[in-house]
């Protein structure tokens, strides 16, 4: 009988062993790598809390339930509610040393076995047995393990462990990263995910680790056996499908093994497309055959790699299609450590076309990496690093080290973890930055590594010794030739970016830019379009954490008086926030050498101000504002675009429109013409279908000719069904009828005199006269939040943004019979809201609804108007907060001027609300009462 056989006969009946039922208690039958469980009840006591501060309420000592936190035990300083709205409440805070103790009953089976405390994640600790010391290990980003073979001697011991969030972890951690920050994950205390002592032989596995090779169909896997003295010839033996090979470690060796195992030239690789997984049993055998140790490794063949400025998965270009993850778990303040919330994670990333994660500052468990292997999904992994690199520092960088090495060794054998950052915005020493990389790749040969994403915020473009590059602009560049996103803050590029200050088209691409990497660039935190709060949210935190920010924005719409409408603003926010996230995503799509994107963020984030900016909520729950299949138009592995120039045309118009088919499937597309539809015409064409960007071919088409204004829509779909996509077009008669018996106006007192004669005004405000009492153009939804980035501009001398959300229309008001659109805004209003300026109207009665609404932001609450209709006297006026010439110089904006016009003659216009003469004067250019808007500083900034 082979050695193999030998072990595979005595691990069956191993197996067969019972499993520990109670704390303290196994089974009799020894077996390897059992497990003595340490969940249930630990006794604690909090020796930082201050005496001043004890109470029955607030308890320094008691008992609670391990793995968990003091948050989800309810163990701490209770933190009453309040207005802050920087990120979710806990509910109980605590920050110093934790310690956790108990009794436990050692079986006496384990004499002369090791006995390794096992804590998954954890803060940094000291272990002490019995009151004796057993060390001390600051991992927060992977197990911690201690072993306790010399303290742990059959019978009942003391095993106490001090948990510490304060002064064990440095500052920069634990202000800045997602490992500990409160904007998120929270800087909780305890011990989550599994929690053991293990009970293995003495002569054991140690440091294993899985290569794959997957151009030969290989695994090389490597490790050490801790062997004792005067042990005779032990046996490795690796098993995996087919393939079988064996070690002999001899008594002189060190006991340092390295094996191959050929799979031959079917086996499967590993990738999004086919997350073929392979099973990888290790046996430790004994001079007598006897099973000493063995592991099971699950893991994939595949390379992952670069060519040019793309990725590779197995030879097959790829595109990452990414988000970005700051570890929100809003029901226990910590990150989920089971495979089944994982699993439900990457589903719902999958069902959005999602293939990459990006963890900004923190690493996820071994579940995450679990789930994400069986999902294909390739993962970012960073260090719990959010600021300076420095030389004198060493603390944080000793601190660092040691967390990269147990997250390599952790996780490294997953085919997930394919890519690695040191951490998010960086700056510093890039020396000792490449000196961590240059360790990770020694570690983990062929894994794709970089030194920060978004390092110098893309200000020093591609620095070398990077395999890839995140970032939000290669380098400097005039304008916005360097930007490889759509969308910035106002602290970081003239008007917000190309999405909110170019006429909308889908031929724009980010070319320019990544013509000056030599590395696949990867648009760092792609999108940041905020969504209203929908406030039916706040009943869904039953857990550690409290909705306070939520609670405060509402409170604040309920006293301006806009909380009755809060439901129409989310909606209207979100439709607008997905159609410039589709707008974004494509034009990453468009741009040959775009490598890929990480959003920010298909989830809200609820913390650095409170950034609703997802499709989902915080619980990865759907809004309701669009469904996974209409995100995958513009986010999946094969997508269908169509380069417009403008979305809007005028009657008789001639356009060619390109057709472009992407496809990152891995494989050619058979039958991939492009078909296409409007409602006057439709056709198909050619595409040849090859892997990547396929250039396909156009719609030739003239306009045709309607008598108003109409709004169509461009269906297109590769033959085969696969891929859909749909683009809103408005068609503009070419000649506009004027309209009798009103006067267009930009003098407040012409348009006063007239309504004293019983006229129809459009009065189109000078806006240097209405400067005191409005706002200034935005046609997005706001970046980010208000808070933080009006702090930021404040700070490096800029004008802050607007801050509005895009518009909620009245879209049933007869005004729009000339002007077609919904209830939220569309590509055809650029040209009036980009030369717009807000009417705030707070001092009007809270009832009245303005035909247009811009939507304010959470922090400051105006209620403004963009279209307000009144009596004055007998006369009708419309106030339209935009400026005519540079509405005209577009055809929609003429139409819309004149829809405008239209309307205020007609019967159909019945204003609710009357105005005096002096109050229409006063409403325009007198100053509302300001809402002041607190600091928020950001430490990329700082």
């Amino acid at each position: 009988m082979t050695h193999y056989l030998q072990a595979a006969v005595k691990a069956l009946l191993l197996f067969a062993a019972l499993l520990p039922s109670a704390i303290g208690a196994v089974a009799q039958t020894p077996s390897p790598n059992q497990k003595i469980d340490l969940s249930g009840s630990w006794r604690f006591s909090l020796p930082d809390l201050p005496d001043s501060i004890v109470s029955p309420q607030v308890r320094r000592e008691g008992t609670l339930t391990l793995p968990g936190t003091l948050d989800t035990n309810g163990v701490g300083i209770p933190n009453p509610k309040g207005d802050v709205t920087t990120q979710l409440a806990r509910k109980v805070t605590y920050t110093g040393r934790a310690v956790f103790t108990r009794d436990i009953e050692i079986p006496s089976w384990t004499d002369g076995k090791q006995l390794t405390l096992v804590m998954e994640r954890t803060r940094p600790t000291v272990v002490k047995v019995d009151g004796a010391d057993a060390g001390f290990l600051n991992h927060i980003s992977a197990p911690q393990r201690y072993d306790l073979t010399k303290l742990l001697t059959p019978g009942r011991h003391t095993l106490e462990i001090t948990v510490d969030n304060g002064e064990s972890i440095p500052l920069a951690v634990r202000n800045n990263s997602h490992a500990c920050t409160e904007s998120t994950q929270t800087n909780w205390n305890g011990i989550i995910g599994d929690f053991h002592i293990l009970v293995t032989d003495p002569v054991h596995f140690s440091g294993v680790k899985v290569l794959p090779d997957a151009k030969n169909n290989v695994f090389k896997v490597s490790g050490k056996v801790t062997k004792g003295e005067g042990d005779g010839l032990l046996v490795v033996q690796a098993h995996c499908g087919d393939a079988d090979v064996s070690y002999d470690i001899n008594p002189s060796d060190s006991g340092d093994f390295e094996l191959t195992l050929i799979l031959g030239r079917d086996a499967e690789k590993w990738s999004e497309w086919n997350p073929a997984l392979q099973e990888i049993n290790l046996s430790l055998l004994g001079p007598d055959g006897s099973l000493l140790d063995f592991e099971t490794i699950t893991a994939g063949l595949r390379n992952f790699a670069t060519r040019g400025t793309h990725f590779t998965i197995n030879g097959e270009e790829t595109f990452l299609r990414g988000k970005h993850d700051a570890a929100v778990w809003p029901l226990t303040g910590h990150v989920a450590m089971d495979l089944e919330s994982w699993r439900r994670y990457f589903r719902i990333l999958r069902s959005y076309g999602i293939n990459h994660v990006r963890f900004h500052s923190w690493c996820p468990p071994e579940a995450c990496f679990q789930a994400a292997d069986e999902a294909g999904v390739y993962l970012q992994p960073e260090l719990p690093i959010w600021g300076s690199i420095d030389k004198d520092n060493p603390a944080l960088l000793a601190f660092l080290s040691d967390d990269m090495e147990a997250i390599l060794a952790e996780y490294g054998h997953h085919p997930s973890f394919t890519m690695f950052a040191i951490g998010n915005e960086l700056w510093g020493d890039t020396a000792i930055m490449k000196e961590y990389i240059d360790r990770a790749r020694e570690v983990l040969p062929g894994l794709l590594a970089t030194y920060g994403s978004n390092i110098y915020l893309g200000w020093e473009g591609h620095i070398p010794g990077e395999d890839y590059l995140v970032t939000c602009r290669v380098g400097g560049g005039e304008g916005f030739s360097s930007h490889a996103r759509a969308s910035f803050s106002f602290a970081d590029a003239d008007n917000g970016g190309i999405m909110n200050s170019t006429y909308p088209n889908t031929t724009m691409t980010f070319s320019g830019a990544l013509k000056k990497s030599p590395v696949p660039v990867i648009g760092h935190e792609t999108g940041q379009y905020q969504v209203y709060p929908d406030y039916h949210e706040i009943r869904k935190y039953t857990g550690a954490l409290r909705p306070d920010n939520l609670e405060t924005f509402r409170d604040r719409a309920t006293e301006a008086g806009t909380i009755r409408k809060a439901r129409d603003y989310f909606r209207a926010s979100g439709k607008w926030s997905a159609r410039l996230y589709k707008a974004d995503m494509e034009m990453n799509l468009r741009t040959p050498e775009m490598a890929g994107f990480q959003l920010l963020d298909l989830q809200d984030y609820p913390g650095q101000g409170t950034a609703l900016v997802g499709m989902l909520d915080a619980f990865m729950d759907s809004k309701g504002l669009l469904t996974p299949e209409e995100w995958k138009q513009s986010c999946d592995e094969l997508t269908v675009l169509a380069n417009l120039p403008k979305h809007c045309f005028t009657s008789g118009e001639y356009v060619e429109i390109p057709l472009e088919l992407v496809n990152y499937t891995g494989d050619y597309v058979a039958d991939s013409d492009i078909a296409w539809e409007f409602p006057f015409a439709k056709g198909v064409a050619l595409c040849n279908g090859d892997k990547g960007f396929n250039q396909g071919g156009k719609i030739a088409i003239t306009m045709p000719h309607v008598k108003k204004p109409k709004k169509v829509t461009l269906n297109i779909s590769s033959s085969h069904g696969r891929a859909v996509n749909t683009y809103p077009i408005w068609i503009y008669p070419k000649e506009i009828k004027p309209v009798k018996d009103v006067t267009a106006t930009r003098s407040i007192d012409e348009a006063l005199a007239l309504l004293a004669e019983g006229k129809e005004v459009v009065l189109f405000p000078d806006s240097a006269e209405v400067a005191a009492a409005t706002l200034g153009p935005l046609f997005q939804t706001d970046y980010w939040n208000y808070r933080m980035f009006k702090t930021i501009c404040e700070n490096v001398n800029k004008q802050p943004s607007p801050g509005t959300m895009g518009l909620l229309i009245d879209s049933d008001n007869p005004m729009f019979d000339k002007f077609p659109t919904d209830y939220h805004t569309d590509w055809q209003w650029f040209a009036i809201a980009s030369n717009s300026y807000p009417l705030i109207i707070d001092r009007l009665p809270a009832s009245i609804d303005p035909i247009v609404e811009p939507i304010d932001n959470v922090e400051r609450n105006y209620r403004l108007a963009l279209v307000l209709e009144t009596w004055v006297g007998k006369g009708k006026l419309l106030i339209v907060m935009a400026d005519p010439d540079r509405m005209k110089e577009h055809p929609e904006g003429e139409w819309f001027i004149h829809a405008a016009e239209e309307y205020v003659a007609s019967k159909k216009c019945k204003p609710e609300l009357q105005l005096e003469p002096n109050q229409v004067r006063e409403l325009l250019t007198k100053p509302s009462f300001g809402r002041a808007v607190q600091e928020l500083r950001n430490v990329s900034y700082d």
